[in-house]
């Protein structure tokens, strides 16, 4: 009975709370951050990644990571932004591994809707992300689904401020052509 109301209390604590908790090592307060982040974090990764299993992959690598490495999470009020940086550096190593090209080489490689097609017919915001290079994807993603400021987006991928202005600015133009039917 008692764990019961111990998994109440959490679910109604305050993020900050569940976080230093869990930062001391309470298993059923991290269960408790995973249950409140996943979905979020399953979506940016899928987002990143284009692949729904790899991104499911890619949130476990990540939360066993923030598992690991909470204790050195110095402000707890910072957890998401932390855990959103790790799940970033989880999917830029994974490319790593995989030996994929760097992010600004990489040409998208999905095929393009034809010209004239009906957007509203399919849209799908993560379906016309995947056409786009990955670099200008994950900027793009990071600034407008993440809410993210340029200066943040530099200091978590490591890109230069110049480059994600650029990525920004492109995927969003080839975003928009997208949804208006022209071919880019």
């Amino acid at each position: 009975m008692n764990a019961v109301r111990g998994r109440a209390a959490l679910s109604s604590a305050a993020e900050a709370a569940v976080v230093l908790l869990a930062a001391g090592g309470d298993d059923e307060a991290f269960a408790e951050l995973v249950r409140r982040r996943q979905s979020w974090l399953r979506t940016l990764l899928r987002r990143l990644c284009r692949d729904g299993a790899l991104a499911d992959d890619l949130a476990q690598q990540t939360f066993l990571a923030a598992w690991q490495s909470l204790s050195q999470l110095r402000s707890p009020a910072a957890f998401g932004g932390w855990l959103r940086t790790l799940a970033v550096n989880t999917w830029l190593q994974q490319r790593r591994k995989r030996q994929e090209l760097p992010l600004n080489e990489e040409a998208a490689d999905a095929a393009l809707p034809a010209s004239g097609t009906d957007p509203s017919a399919a849209i799908d915001l993560d379906r016309l992300l995947a056409l786009l290079k990955p670099a200008e994807r994950l900027c793009l993603v990071l600034c407008h689904a993440e809410g993210m400021s340029h200066a943040e987006i530099v200091a978590t991928t490591g890109l230069p401020l110049g480059t994600v202005k650029s990525h920004v600015s492109r995927g969003a133009a080839q975003l928009r052509a997208l949804l208006g039917g022209e071919e880019r």
